[in-house]
């Protein structure tokens, strides 16, 4: 995986990006199969050349300045898909990990992994294990992995973790708040996400980042996602430099 800037005239063509860049930019990774079948191809080929579009991503984020980019690359449902897709999906991961982590680590990228890891294969989880732990001290870009991850599961968790803590006396229920939940999730010392980015033309959040997405901006784009690429990632920057963000409150009024 080569990360350095590989300029092509759509790239060059991208609306411009500056101050408005995103801390935190969340990817809701849609299309593969849909990509594979519109060209007859398997469902499999869809998803390698959506591994493609994880290093072009990775390396538009770099390229951009974000410091933080969560892709969503396995969710707590997609354990119902046929077990042969999921069987091509934990080979690609175990191969990505096993041929761009240490390139990945050579350009001061952190590996993260939010989600559920009881019940994972035992060499999925120490492969997890191991690009956690050996990207621990980078600080380029947080790339954190949501695999076998759901919101509404995470937020159990959570829930599950802060009970424990008042059973045992150790929090008062009256000293919950959103910081102590926020502190119990998976992505605990994460930057809430300033953009989210959806891919296929597919309108919905689809059990991603429930609570840290309260405020975020949503961005859908229509290319698949083995399309994706830096043109599409600064389109989509732009359209959120666009925006005007008040979480809650009122813009500048008018004289």
């Amino acid at each position: 995986m080569a990360f350095k800037s590989e300029a092509s005239a759509a790239v060059a063509a991208a609306p411009e990006v500056g101050a408005g860049v995103p801390v935190h930019v969340g990817i809701i990774m849609d299309g593969n199969g849909r990509w594979a079948v519109r060209r007859g191809l398997p469902r499999v080929e869809g998803h390698r050349r959506g591994v493609e579009a994880v290093r072009r991503a990775v390396r538009a984020a770099m390229e951009l300045g974000v410091k933080y980019l969560t892709i969503y690359s396995f969710s707590s449902e997609n354990w119902r898909r046929p077990a042969q897709e999921v069987s091509d999906l934990m080979g690609l991961l175990r191969r990505f990990v096993r041929n761009d982590l240490a390139e990945l680590h050579a350009h001061d990228v952190r590996v993260r992994i939010i989600g559920e890891r009881e019940g994972l294969p035992a060499d999925i989880r120490a492969l997890l294990d191991e690009a956690e732990h050996l990207t621990r001290g980078n600080s380029r870009l947080n790339l954190v992995v949501a695999f076998n991850y759901g919101g509404r599961q995470e937020l159990a968790r959570a829930m599950q973790r802060l009970a424990e803590k008042v059973r045992q006396g150790a929090l008062d229920p009256a000293a919950i708040d959103v910081d102590v939940i926020a502190g119990a999730l998976d992505t605990a010392g994460i930057p809430d996400p300033d953009l989210i980015i959806r891919t296929s033309g597919e309108q919905r959040v689809s059990n991603f980042l429930l609570w840290q997405s309260a405020y975020a901006e949503y961005v859908f784009m229509p290319e698949l996602w083995p399309d994706f690429d830096e043109a599409v990632f600064r389109a989509a920057v732009a359209e959120y430099a666009r925006r005007d963000r008040r979480f809650g409150g009122t813009g500048p009024q008018e004289a």
